[in-house]
């Protein structure tokens, strides 16, 4: 293996890799301790660790407290659509989740950890806070039913508040009760685990037995075994209102209590209601059993309002022993109160850390649990609408047999087994929740995806986490003081839905994306049944309630751009990453079939940054102006070079590249960094220029900075790598930017009041009037005003100029104030023509210090004579300039480092031929008359704008040729001489604005 030792002795052996995975132990450890100890784990399998888990959970409360009145009042049909759709949602999202988990080693963390890891820390942790807070108030929902179990069908006479059958009183007694058991079961949590666990088994195995009991119950029920129930009429009359001395009177006679609820005493008169007159009063066994014809009877719904009597549409009159519907009824509502009876499907994967297989067992065990939760919970809508009374079912809280659980009466041998076994179970299914809950609180604080919970990823010294228990407690006391269960039930709904929700959508968007790492053992999925899944529970939300689901989502949405804002750093390879992938080739596919129209024209940035010694931006202002003028839309491209080797610069490139970005995220420009490592800097310009973006994703405009001190440089390049970057950037007909004194541009968090001036001297294409409309949309922009200034030459119309100017700025929407500048024939001044002449002396000396290959230590030219005044006409020019900032006696001075000079001779002599060549220059006219229009022009621009923020105006067109270049640096210098913030703009050629809609 020689050939591949360098590798080998980088990377390691394939053996050595092999044996690494093969050893890996998936699991968080919460508990310190645990990391101590060298014995094995418990390994649990598909029956223990995953099946019978779920069956605990999924058989809660509602099972026995209101299975019974949701079937009475939606009916067999409608309820078994309910059982049916709700088990279907379970059922789908079990099966995306069964695709999840066996994509890969699960380790301790179970549904968070799938779906964080699937979708990435943003959906992972707003999931994660969903779950955790659906987990919570499922913990008040099961303790508020095992106080009603106790209270209201155990030990009615512990009430504090009077009777129970009156609400108000049943609530408070919930709450009091509710909390000390919430502080008890949380003490329990915090001292004893081991406890939770075992009350665990018995808790499973109290749930088993009572449905076993209620199914023997169900099948042995008959008329003579049954309780009477008592009706006037077709109305259920209460126990309460038909008993004397524990002995039942249902019985019209003026001796029984029916007659006294129904009559009263009018003067010498006997008044009764009318319905008492018209109907008779008799009792009918309660339980009949499923050979009787109830079936028939409560097939069809029997929805109420509130405040009428069950199952009619008349208001009732508790006083007179009718029985009051306490919540209005309907399909919806119903749904949200049964969906919590199908929750606890995670249950098994909760556990992934503790199975022998995890990605075996979870599928198995979850899949059979639903299957045979789904068959108790249908087989029981059918056989509870053939077995009970209709008007018994819709009796919520058993008013029509003493205060009994429906259910319980109907079990066998006797109620206490119900009563008891539902009542342990739900204590056990509030301890687990309560055990839970903490837990992933802390999983999730403990990945830093969301720093405000940060503190809650603290434990104590044995392992348990302590801050997350005492929020859980917190948490849960707001569910109980609510006390009602038809409240707590829909919000647990919605928590629960937006979690199965997010499982459907991570395996649909992974099997669609067809990720490379997405090979799932279990193959009995599709991305079809997925997407059912997640349809079904966003429409399950709206339907329940749109309010709760608004106020899930709200919650959700919150805590997703509270991380995306924080900027999560985690990296799970996740499946929304591949979604932005598959998006993005689809949008640049999209973009690359043609130019954009004018209308959607807005300039995309290619930003050519300049990097010092330490390789840092040397004017990150730039950046800031970028964001100004881009106001967070389209592209910006922030690119550098570095001159050497790849090969020997990469981290150089790497570095560089860091700082960068580093700019680009503090000034909230939405754009990419890129550093090429080139031999040449004008070469890897260039490259950039013709590279930079993507398909149709590109620039069309190219930003740089002005080139300060090339006039005190000897090296050309110190001129000619912008020169060469300005040509290549036309020659790509692009937009060109150049920054002149960048070091003086506004922050972003600066805001700016004078005026942005635009002088208009040659069109472009209406670059020049879109770049300060799309500065003001920003904020440090956004209150000076726009005014536009065009020079008129002497045969031009200066009325009719601003008139139509002021025309063609109102069809562009533009406010901007107009103004035309008359710049009057003039001669030319000795200063214009000695500026020329130093200029052309400057540029005559240099050639020949590069020609003859020397350069002097100091050459000072003290022998110019004065010049006389000449008198030149002032020609028409298109092309402008721009400027540098030194003072004119300073622009006389050239001071150069020593190199090489010709062999045979002497410096005295090179030095002495350089001066006598460079005295006997005369000016070339077309300088002189460029030179003019530099000079009056910035005369009239800073008599004009010597007070505005921006100075914008048209760059002139560089030199053909490489004898100009020179001379047109000088030209720019002289443009812009004076004036701080300048944008020097050159259109692509290509019109970027228009008057049409």
């Amino acid at each position: 293996m020689a050939l591949y030792e360098d590798d080998i002795h980088h990377q390691g052996k394939i053996s050595a890799l092999l044996n690494r995975l093969a050893n890996y132990h998936a699991g968080i450890e919460p508990n310190t301790s645990e990391r101590k100890k060298t014995q094995a784990k418990a390994r649990l399998g598909t029956l223990l660790g995953v099946y019978l888990p779920c069956i605990q959970n999924i058989f809660g409360v509602l099972l026995f407290i209101r299975m019974t009145w949701i079937v009475g009042m939606a009916g067999a049909i409608e309820g078994f659509l309910i059982v049916i759709v709700c088990c279907s949602c379970t059922m789908l999202t079990a099966i995306s989740m069964s695709a999840i988990a066996t994509n890969g080693v699960v380790p301790a963390g179970g549904s968070y950890f799938m779906i964080s890891r699937a979708l990435g820390p943003e959906f992972g942790g707003a999931v994660g806070i969903l779950f955790y807070l659906g987990t919570t108030v499922a913990s008040s929902m099961y303790i508020i039913g095992a106080i009603e179990i106790l209270v209201t069908y155990m030990a009615q006479e512990i009430s504090l508040f009077g009777d129970v059958s009156v609400q108000s009183n049943a609530l408070n007694n919930y709450r009091v009760y509710g909390t000390a058991v919430l502080l008890l079961l949380g003490i329990i949590v915090f001292i004893g685990v081991a406890f939770v666990s075992k009350f665990a088994t018995l808790s499973l195995a109290c749930v088993i037995l009572s449905i076993l009991c209620i199914y023997i119950g169900i099948f042995a029920a008959s008329p003579d075994r049954s309780m009477q129930i008592c009706y006037l009429g077709d109305r259920l009359l209460t126990s309460d209102s038909v008993t004397v001395d524990g002995v039942m009177m249902c019985i019209k006679n003026s001796t029984g209590p029916i007659y006294k609820k129904f009559c009263h005493l009018d003067g010498n008169e006997t008044t009764c209601d009318q319905f008492f007159k018209e109907n008779v009063a008799y009792t009918k066994p309660g339980i009949p059993g499923l050979a009787s014809n109830v079936f028939q009877d409560n097939l069809h719904n029997k929805y109420t309002y509130s405040g009428n009597i069950i199952g009619q549409k008349i208001a009732g009159d508790r006083d007179r022993g009718e029985i009051i519907a306490d919540i209005t009824s309907s399909f919806m509502v119903l749904l949200a109160i049964y969906f919590p009876s199908v929750t606890g499907i995670m249950a098994g994967s909760n556990r992934s850390g503790d199975l022998e297989d995890a990605q075996k067992s979870i599928p198995i065990g979850t899949l059979s649990a639903i299957t045979t939760t789904s068959i108790v919970y249908i087989t029981c809508t059918f056989f509870f609408a053939g077995t009970i009374e209709g008007d018994l079912l819709r009796d919520k809280l058993g008013e029509s047999i003493d205060g009994g659980l429906v259910v319980a009466f109907l079990a066998w041998p006797t109620k206490w087994v119900i009563l008891i076994g539902s009542f342990l179970s739900t204590v056990g299914a509030g301890l687990q929740s309560l055990t839970g809950a903490p837990r992933l609180l802390q999983a999730i604080a403990m990945d830093g995806v969301i720093p405000v919970i940060n503190f809650f990823s603290v434990t104590t010294k044995r392992g348990e986490p302590f801050r997350a228990l005492l929020l859980t407690l917190a948490i849960s006391e707001i569910g109980i003081l609510i006390a009602n269960l038809d409240v707590v039930a829909p919000v647990i709904t919605m928590f629960f839905l937006m979690c199965y929700g997010f499982v459907n959508m991570a395996c649909a968007l992974q099997t669609l994306l067809r990720t490379p790492s997405w090979r799932p053992r279990f193959k009995f999925y599709h991305w079809t049944l997925s997407l059912v899944g997640l349809g079904l529970c966003v429409v399950l939300m709206f339907i329940s309630s749109w309010y709760y689901a608004i106020t899930a989502m709200a919650i959700a949405a919150f805590v997703y751009k509270y991380i995306e804002y924080k900027g999560a750093e985690k990296e799970w390879g996740d499946g929304i990453r591949g979604l932005a992938m598959s998006a993005a080739r689809y949008s640049l596919l999209r973009v690359q079939q043609g130019p954009p129209h004018t209308k959607n024209w807005r300039p995309q940035l290619l930003v050519l940054f300049k990097l010092d010694d330490q390789l840092q931006p040397k004017y990150p202002k730039m950046v800031e102006f970028a964001a100004q003028l881009k106001a967070g839309k389209g592209l910006t491209l922030v690119t550098s070079v570095l001159e050497g080797k790849w090969t020997e610069r990469y981290a150089d490139a790497q570095a560089a590249k860091q700082n960068l970005q580093k700019v680009i995220d503090q000034t909230g420009v939405k754009g990419f960094a890129d550093v090429v490592v080139t031999e040449s800097v004008t070469s890897g310009l260039c490259h950039l220029v013709q590279n930079s973006g993507l398909g149709g994703l590109r620039h069309n405009t190219v930003m740089l900075g002005w080139p300060y001190g090339w006039r005190h440089n000897i090296d050309e390049r110190s001129y000619k790598v912008f020169l060469d970057t300005v040509n290549n950037i036309g020659a790509g007909q692009m937009a060109l930017l150049v920054i002149k004194g960048a070091t003086h541009f506004p922050s972003s968090s600066e805001k700016l009041k004078g005026t942005i001036d635009i002088w208009w001297i040659v069109h472009d294409g209406g670059l020049l009037m879109l770049l300060p409309f799309l500065l003001k949309q920003h904020k440090t922009w956004k209150n000076c005003k726009l005014r536009i200034f065009t020079v008129a030459q002497l045969e031009d119309n200066t009325i009719q100029m601003k008139s139509d100017l002021q025309k063609f700025m109102y069809q562009l929407r533009i406010q901007a104030d107009v103004e035309v500048v008359e710049m009057a024939e003039s001669d030319i001044t000795a200063y214009t023509y000695e500026r020329t002449l130093m200029m052309e002396q400057r540029t005559e000396m240099l050639k020949n210090m590069r020609v003859g290959k020397i350069q002097p230590q100091t050459i000072v030219d003290n022998s110019r004579a004065s010049l006389p005044e000449v008198k030149v006409k002032l020609d028409t020019v298109t092309e402008e300039s721009t400027t540098d900032e030194e003072k004119l006696s300073e622009r006389n001075q050239y001071t150069f480092s020593p190199n090489f000079r010709q062999e045979g001779v002497s410096m005295e002599e090179m030095a002495s031929s350089i001066n006598k060549n460079v005295l006997d220059i005369k000016p070339d006219q077309k300088n002189v008359r460029r030179m003019h229009t530099a000079v009056r022009l910035n005369e009239v621009i800073i008599q004009k704008s010597h007070e505005a923020k921006l100075v914008i105006l048209n760059l002139p067109a560089p030199p053909k040729n490489e004898s100009g270049e020179l001379n047109y640096m000088e030209f720019l210098e002289v443009l812009t001489e004076g004036l701080d913030n300048v944008l020097m703009v050159r259109g692509s050629g290509s019109e970027v604005i228009t008057i049409y809609s």
